[in-house]
């Protein structure tokens, strides 16, 4: 099923990229769409094996929310440095070296012997993967003209709702089969496949060649770094309603395993199973956020997330309170529909309204508030399960805050502003 919809949204997003040209930049896509799903399996495959992981070391609740927080110590740190490195010294190569040294510490995770090594390698782990978002972003502004770019943002997105399907199945498997310490053995294996696979075909187009739709005085007026990019209004109020975005996101993928085992008694093996119901809400609303981001009007898809962010805040309260687990995969279910919408808005609006040159950058400023989301948010609740005796009311309350918050964030977000640096 994954497979028909990676192909099916493909071509839909190809389907005016005809010629050497098309071919080129679809096949720049996939790669990077592969590349995209490894860094989520690295990623979403911890809160698989944090379960046994934890039960190995005797770890607590907070001690396993530090864990799961240590990689985006490192990720958070590499946002802005790893979009300065792709705009200055090129996407590729940035891409072909993280990829590698990520793999290797997917690896060595395996072979962790104690918090202090764990933590470290999950550190330097995040350290490596930190760049490639940016970079990847960079290279799609490269290679698509603006008004393809939402429907290639939310392909490569879309990797996410993809792995959050397979992960649960593949982790609940080989964590049976061969312990969490074989799962990243094998995912490292993965990665390093994957770099093959880019050092051989990861070969776009200079900047030059690729359609570019931007005019010459928005060139002359655009910002040409990431201090003339700090200047920007429309910067920050993407960094602050990204923060609380990816605290939803990443509150949800890393806790809510442990919250199906710990407080509705389901087995790895069955959540692997019923997590591919919401994995697929998250996919399909991935690719109609794509069409919709590049059909609509700026204003319009401001109002969808607007609803989005609203529908995420409800669905959290009746996915806490209510009485079944089959309400809960339901309400779980509209909930990643709902932030399939919220997460490629952000990188849309940069990519759409700021040019190639500055596309690294700005992705790496933005994403940098995302992944903070993502270090503190998974710590945050740890110590509040324990706090609560491990009961997670009070985790959910710390994300429906959130998903408010966006709500708020969003209603004043000005999508068609003046992309010029303030002289304030």
């Amino acid at each position: 099923m994954a497979t028909t919809s990676i192909g099916t949204a493909t071509m839909t997003a190809g389907a005016t990229m005809t010629g050497r040209k098309g071919r080129s930049k679809i096949a720049i896509l996939l790669l990077l769409f592969f590349g995209w799903c490894l860094g989520n399996m690295d990623r979403l495959a911890m809160s698989f094996a944090v379960i046994p992981l934890g039960k190995e070391f005797g770890f607590s609740s907070s001690l396993i929310g530090l864990v799961l927080s240590s990689f985006f110590i490192g990720y958070v740190i590499m946002q802005i440095p790893g979009g300065w490195l792709a705009d200055r010294f090129g996407s590729r190569k940035v891409l072909l070296i993280i990829v590698f040294v990520w793999s290797v510490f997917t690896g060595l995770t395996g072979s962790a012997w104690s918090l202090i090594s764990l933590l470290g390698i999950r550190v330097l782990f995040g350290l490596s993967e930190g760049s490639f978002s940016p970079a990847a972003f960079k290279m799609l502004s490269e290679v698509f003209p603006k008004r393809e770019r939402g429907r290639a943002i939310a392909i490569l997105l879309s990797s996410g709702g993809i792995m959050t399907v397979l992960v649960p199945i593949l982790s609940g498997v080989l964590i049976t089969k061969v312990g969490w310490r074989g799962l990243f053995y094998v995912i490292g294996g993965v990665g390093i496949v994957i770099v093959a696979l880019f050092l051989l075909f990861l070969n776009p187009r200079p900047v030059e060649e690729a359609e570019d739709e931007t005019s010459g005085a928005e060139k002359t007026s655009a910002p040409k770094g990431i201090g003339q990019l700090l200047r920007m209004p429309m910067i920050w109020q993407l960094i602050i309603v990204n923060f609380s975005v990816y605290t939803l996101l990443w509150g949800t993928t890393s806790w809510i395993p442990s919250y199906l085992v710990k407080a509705r008694g389901l087995s790895l093996m069955s959540i692997g199973w019923l997590q591919i119901i919401p994995g697929v809400g998250s996919l399909a609303s991935m690719y109609l956020s794509g069409i919709a981001f590049d059909k609509l009007k700026p204003t319009a898809n401001k109002t969808l997330s607007i609803i989005a962010s609203a529908l995420a805040a409800a669905t959290l309260f009746l996915m806490y309170t209510c009485p079944t687990v089959a309400l809960f995969i339901l309400y779980e279910t509209i909930f990643s529909l709902a932030l399939g919408f919220i997460v490629p808005y952000m990188p849309t609006v940069l990519m759409k309204r700021l040019p190639s040159s500055v596309a690294g950058s700005a992705i790496g400023l933005v994403n940098f508030a995302a992944q903070l989301g993502g270090l503190v948010t998974p710590l945050v609740i740890g110590v509040l399960v324990d706090l609560f005796k491990g009961l997670f009311i009070a985790a959910f309350g710390y994300l429906i805050v959130f998903a408010l918050v966006a709500f708020v964030l969003f209603t004043f977000l000005k999508p068609t502003q003046d992309t010029r640096p303030s002289r304030g």
